[in-house]
């Protein structure tokens, strides 16, 4: 195993960009004075403030730079074929861009990744260094020490001939979540094979190599640090929030069968459900000039305390769930706007606050495109003051905030901004209830492990080539390496499609369903009933 890792290494280093985080506010302190100092002070900020927050918070300066090379307006009307790629660049480091030394990295997190779902990869050892061939001791030690991929010494490495994924962690100043520790508890509570298809199921219509660049980016490339993010991220699914088996198996035909029923704590949890879904406290709807799937959530709805916050987490998962099928390669993230119009202290809630950041920075990474604050009172800024030292910078980079339209034109083309955001789209928010017998499919359990039985063996044969394709490329074999490159090309595609056969039976009917907006077979409609 180390052999192989050593040989794919580059001494290339990855320089990570730093963005300044965006400091809409800021707080200046002056020395005691007089009272009637203080009270002439604190008139003439009560009646300056707006004028100051106006040009500090309220003007953020043109950003379309920091926007991806974007395709026409027109390319996202009428129906779109998410199997198919969208006319634009990939973005850096991502599938079809890049770098040779990313891709060595993304060579590398497979084979951690494979280790960890129970594969012995016993091809991909190098038979022993002759001797004459053997590099001086000095030499082994340095490369040994900077393989040390696991964290263990030589003696140990020596007597195994393959690294011990136990003995993974972080740093504590890199580990906001604790995420090793969750780890380490993945690999105690969960056999291979569980964390390998939770693997595959969290893939859906993805292409596994996009999943696992997320997470690679967001750990700047760290495979170590990479890996117990992505394990972490599957105890989460399938133990903590059973993301794949209750949340989106489910979804809202189950909320509106617990809400019509006798258990009291039961009907809480359905009723919480749909009364977020009714109200359109947050609902997903067209995109924005890049592309990205647009989430609005109208933060006015909220009140804390009426609803559970177990049921809150489960429409945040929910929500995120689905805007990930709205994903058009090669657009991999999306944008959110909180809209503040109205917004009062009574509005504000920290702790879903506090679950939606932890689940793009922990467990949804390199997901968010784009944050827009719209129209945030002046009595924000104490908030905000707060909740941004919550963020990653990375995240906070990405915050922007704006005050009218004229603001949003510069992320979401005016056609496409809802009259109540004061746009030109005549189109609000209507919840479709929940039809009777609309998942007919789930309950077929024979064609539904016909299916899944046929997916694990595609995702079994990618494993596979994946494995070839690293041997070849280890072994500087030029043209198996790319006939296995391609091989694996055509069966990530059927893997996608093959998603698109199964989802009726794994995924119950969605509000995006019902207005055909998700289509199936892959495709998708941002603006049902539009011309194009």
């Amino acid at each position: 195993m180390r052999v192989i890792l050593r040989r794919l290494y580059s001494s290339a280093k990855f320089s990570v960009p730093r963005h300044p985080v965006a400091r809409p506010f800021s707080t200046h302190r002056e020395p005691k004075q007089a009272s009637s100092f203080w009270s002439i002070s604190l008139t003439l900020a009560i009646l300056g403030g707006g004028a100051w927050l106006q040009d500090k918070y309220y003007n953020p300066k043109p950003t379309t730079k920091a926007l991806p090379q974007q395709p026409s307006q027109q390319s996202f009307l009428g129906v779109i074929d998410t199997l198919a790629t969208m006319p634009a660049e990939p973005a850096p480091g991502t599938v079809g861009n890049l770098t040779p030394e990313q891709e060595v990295k993304l060579k590398e997190f497979w084979v951690l990744a494979l280790k960890v779902f129970g594969l012995t990869l016993e091809e991909l050892e190098a038979p022993a260094q002759p001797a004459a061939e053997a590099a001086p001791a000095q030499d082994k030690k340095k490369a040994k020490g900077r393989w040390s991929i696991w964290g263990k010494g030589e003696e140990e490495d020596s007597k195994s001939g393959s690294s011990d994924a136990t003995s993974v962690s972080v740093a504590i100043e890199d580990d906001k979540y604790g995420q090793s520790k969750e780890y380490k508890q993945a690999l105690e509570d969960m056999k291979p094979e569980e964390i390998r298809t939770a693997f595959w199921s969290m893939v859906k219509g993805d292409n596994p190599d996009s999943l696992l660049l997320r997470f690679l980016r967001a750990r700047k490339w760290d495979t170590k640090k990479a890996l117990v993010m992505l394990i972490s991220t599957m105890r989460w699914r399938l133990q903590e929030m059973h993301v794949d088996d209750d949340i989106m198996f489910n979804g809202e035909a189950l909320a509106v069968k617990q809400s019509q029923g006798t258990d009291s704590k039961e009907k809480k949890k359905g009723e919480d459900f749909l009364t977020q879904m009714r109200l359109g406290k947050s609902f997903l709807h067209g995109v924005d000039r890049a592309g990205r799937p647009i989430c609005v959530v109208r933060v006015r709805l909220h009140k804390a305390g009426d609803q559970d916050n177990e049921g809150l987490e489960r429409f945040t998962v929910y929500t995120i769930e689905t805007a990930r099928l709205l994903l058009a390669p090669p657009v991999e993230t999306a944008t959110i706007v909180f809209d503040m119009t109205d917004f009062g202290m009574a509005n504000m809630d920290y702790a879903p606050v506090k679950f939606m950041i932890k689940c793009f920075e922990a467990n949804y990474p390199e997901s968010l495109g784009t944050v827009l604050i719209h129209k945030a009172p002046w009595l924000f800024s104490s908030i905000w003051s707060i909740i941004k030292g919550w963020l990653d910078p990375v995240v906070a980079a990405k915050v922007h905030f704006t005050k009218n339209r004229q603001d949003l034109e510069k992320f979401i083309h005016p056609s496409q901004i809802m009259k109540e955001l004061e746009g030109d789209e005549d189109w609000e928010y209507k919840y479709v209830e929940v039809e009777e017998n609309e998942n007919p499919k789930m309950a077929d359990k024979e064609t539904r492990d016909t299916l899944l039985a046929e997916r694990q063996q595609l995702a079994k044969e990618i494993q596979d080539i994946t494995i070839e394709w690293i041997r070849a490329s280890f072994k500087k074999e030029t043209g198996a390496a790319s006939s296995a490159e391609e091989k694996r090309k055509e069966l990530v595609e059927k893997l996608r499609s093959q998603y698109w056969v199964l989802d009726p039976y794994v995924r119950a009917r969605s509000l995006y369903d019902r207005v055909n907006i998700v289509q199936g077979g892959g495709k998708i409609d941002f603006y049902p009933g539009s011309e194009k």
